[in-house]
Parts: C-alpha cells; sequence; structure tokens
C-alpha cells in the first residue's frame, strides 16, 4: 500500500472522515511537499494541500497527487473553510504536536476533532525503500566524515574548533545540514551523555566522545564514535571494551519480533554484568528517518515489537564521572533475516 492508502485505512478503522496534518515532518512524508507552512486535509476521496503563495510552485512540483489550494487569509481559516466545503464532520487532527490555540481555532466550526496522536508516525516507523536509500546514504556521509576527523583530531584544539571541521566535512559530502547539534565531548566531559561541544581543550590521554548525524535529502543518520588522543586511562580501555561488546550484542539481537524492551535488556544486562549497570541511564535506541529521534523506541518501557524496514540506533554507554564516558552507536535496519549494519566505520579503540 501506498503511504495514503495505509493512512485511509487507519482512518477508516478509527470512523474518521478526514485528517488535518499540520505538522512538518507529517506533511513532508505524506504529500513530498517540503516548505516550512501548509496543511493537508486527506479524506477517501481528496487530497488537498492548502499553503500560501511563496510555496504555490514548490507545492505544485513537490506534490503532483495533490489539489494545491492557495490560503486567502490565515492558514487555519482556510483548513476550516474547506473542510465545510468537504461536508465532514469526524476529523482527525495531531493532538500530540498541535497547539492548544490551533485545537481551539480548529474548534470554532461544527466539526468533531479526535486526536490521532501517533498514528501518522507509527506508519512512518516502517520505512519504504526510497526511504532505506536515502538513510543509507546519510549513514555513508558521517562513515566517511569519521574517517575524516581521525586524520585532523589533535591534542591542543578545542571541541568547538573540531566540531567546525566536522560539520564542514559533512556539508563537502553532501548532507543538506545536521540531524541534531554536534556533540563532541572530551575527557571529564565525557561523562555528559549530551555534552555538546565547549571551548573546552582537548588534550593527551582523553577520550573524545563525537555523536553526530547528517540529514540527506530530509533523512538522518545517528552515530557515535569514541577515541583517545594519547594513551587513555587504563579504566577508560575497560568501559571501552564493555561498551564495544555491548553494542555488538545489541545488533547481533536485532531482528523482527523483538520487543525493544527485549532488545534494550540485551545491552543493559550485559553492562550491569560488567559491574556498571547504575553508569547506563538512557535508552539503547530509537528510530530515525525523517526525524532523527521517532519510533520505534528501545527501552526498558517499550513493549512494541521490531518489524522488517524498521531503522533504529544500537547506542550503548558507559559514563564516570570526574572521569570521562564512551558511547558507541549504529544505525541498523531490520531486515527478514535480522539486521543490516548502515554505520560501517571503525569500533575499534583508535589512539592517535
Amino acid at each position: 500500500m501506498t503511504r495514503i492508502e495505509k493512512l485511509n485505512s487507519a482512518l477508516e478503522a478509527k470512523h474518521l472522515e478526514a485528517v488535518v496534518v499540520l505538522t512538518d515532518f507529517n506533511r513532508r512524508y505524506l504529500s513530498g511537499f517540503t516548505g516550512t507552512s501548509g496543511a493537508l486535509i486527506i479524506t477517501k476521496e481528496h487530497k488537498l494541500l492548502i499553503t500560501d503563495f511563496r510555496y504555490i510552485e514548490q507545492a505544485t512540483t513537490q506534490a503532483p497527487g495533490f489539489e494545491i489550494i492557495k490560503q486567502s487569509g490565515a492558514l487555519i481559516d482556510e483548513v476550516k473553510a474547506q473542510l465545510e466545503s468537504l461536508d465532514v464532520q469526524n476529523v482527525g487532527f495531531e493532538g500530540h504536536l498541535v497547539s492548544y490555540d490551533t485545537y481551539l481555532q480548529l474548534s470554532k466550526s461544527y466539526i468533531s476533532l479526535i486526536s490521532i496522536s501517533g498514528l501518522i508516525e507509527k506508519i512512518r516507523e516502517v520505512k519504504d525503500d526510497s526511504e532505506i536509500e536515502l538513510i543509507q546514504k546519510a549513514s555513508e556521509i558521517v562513515d566517511e566524515t569519521y574517517e575524516y576527523i581521525l586524520t585532523v583530531a589533535q591534542a591542543g584544539m578545542t571541541e568547538q574548533q573540531l566540531k567546525a571541521k566536522l560539520e564542514s566535512k559533512l556539508l563537502e559530502l553532501g548532507a543538506e545540514g545536521t540531524s541534531f547539534d554536534t556533540i563532541v565531548a572530551s575527557g571529564h566531559r565525557g561523562a555528559l551523555p549530551h555534552g555538546v561541544a565547549s571551548e573546552k581543550v582537548i588534550n593527551k590521554g582523553e577520550l573524545i566522545t563525537l555523536d553526530f548525524g547528517a540529514y540527506y535529502k530530509g533523512y538522518s543518520s545517528d552515530i557515535t564514535r569514541t577515541f583517545a588522543i594519547g594513551e587513555p586511562d587504563p579504566k577508560l580501555k575497560e568501559i571501552y571494551n564493555i561498551v564495544l561488546e555491548a553494542n555488538m550484542k545489541g545488533i547481533a539481537a536485532a531482528k523482527k519480533g523483538i520487543t525493544g524492551k527485549q532488545l534494550d535488556a540485551v545491552a543493559r544486562d550485559y553492562i550491569a554484568s560488567q559491574g556498571y549497570g547504575d553508569a547506563f541511564g538512557h535508552s539503547l535506541g530509537h528510530g530515525i528517518g525523517l526525524d532523527v529521534h521517532e519510533g520505534p523506541n528501545l527501552s526498558k518501557k517499550s513493549e512494541s515489537k521490531l518489524e522488517i524496514n524498521n531503522c533504529v540506533t544500537i547506542e550503548p554507554g558507559i559514563y564516570l564521572d570526574g572521569l570521562g564516558g564512551v558511547r558507541i552507536e549504529d544505525d541498523i535496519l531490520i531486515t527478514e533475516n535480522g539486521c543490516e549494519c548502515f554505520t560501517k566505520c571503525s569500533k575499534n579503540l583508535i589512539i592517535l
């Protein structure tokens, strides 16, 4: 089924006549339209894309299957007018993403609004061939970028300077931009799982954790590698080997049918068996796609089963306050026979 057919099937099951889509990622997923302002109205018989004069030509090119409506006033007013002209009453909307003010504006009509929180995102979790190809390319870009960083990183530069070299290389290799704020955490700052780049100087004997991603034609990658400049503390070497083993165990166990909770436990239980259970505080991974953090989740609470063509990260870590930390992350695709790893650059402890 096409994306629209999957959506209409889900709407029919919920006895909804139409859905209004206002958010960027869901709008792009269903229509192909990449403009920053617009709304979709989708029914069994109609596919409308409403936008302003700036985007009419773009919308016509990017969303050929949609009727393009040029709004004459405020976007929400045009949405309401179109819903009334379609004579629909039970209308789904993105309740978890739409502001309360927007909800109140939409409510000022005879239509009945029903939240479809997470419904479109659930459809997005299973990637089609075109999406897989783009995520794979985004992964190739971060692989090549990491190999480049190993040739230029040196003691004496700041984390911000290393970040600048990394992001410049991403763009040179074809990325549209970074998929999130690049993390460069060296030395004791490696104990911060989200230690975005600072003015700290990188010193010899420190581990450096790089967590970064590329957007390529709208799709994201997300990788983490940890390396050293100069010989690191033996304790850091120890936790590096533990995290690497947890990462590989997680990838080996990833397959259709396993729940996020079960897969998280594979890596978490191993780290705990080595005495560092309290030092791994975040979940094992998450889905990637149009958004760098989407479903399915690999966490202690996730009962959802992985499906073929889910793209997820495997990213165990150990963080020791005052000393440093290690995280190793890969992007994988769930396949019929297990999984395929998209990120392929070295995971061995590299000491420059």
